[in-house]
């Protein structure tokens, strides 16, 4: 198994952009993972990041770093967002090897913590995620935030 970062793998690209819009995007937001995928394989900085992870050719998974996951704390970066496992393969340990590689990577990058919204109480804990509060999407949605100090 190993997690590929688009920025080192940048000939897939095209398959990074449609697992993550399989997993992630409707039909109105493909575009938007589409632009911010492609966009930072060139990017100045660390930030954004987008990871896969694939076993012999086959992708069991993806996440990403980004600098805000359409939430209303802007103050606070960087955000670990669209984490999937491929269900067949979940309760593996296939989530917390993302999760620290995000963990990693960003303590390399020399940010302090690394933050996440999400609804899914008691998952994010296990990997060292606080709550610290609640956020607010554009949408009208609410979500939990959590914190990892790193």
């Amino acid at each position: 198994m190993e997690i590929i970062s688009v920025r080192e793998a940048p000939k897939l690209a095209c398959e990074f952009v449609e697992y993550f819009q399989s997993k992630w995007a409707s039909e109105e937001s493909k575009a938007v993972y589409e632009d911010c995928i492609k966009s930072s394989i060139e990017a100045e900085g660390f930030l954004p990041q987008w990871y896969l992870l694939r076993d012999d050719g086959e992708t069991l998974g993806c996440v990403g770093i980004i600098t805000n996951d359409f939430i209303s704390r802007m103050d606070i970066y960087p955000w670990l967002c669209a984490l999937y496992v491929e269900e067949k393969y979940r309760r593996r340990g296939i989530g917390a090897m993302l999760v620290e590689k995000c963990k990693e990577e960003t303590k390399k990058a020399g940010f302090p913590a690394l933050y996440l919204c999400t609804d899914h109480v008691g998952y994010y804990e296990r990997f060292g995620f606080e709550y610290i509060g609640d956020g607010y999407h554009p949408w009208g949605e609410s979500s939990r935030i959590y914190k990892a100090t790193l």
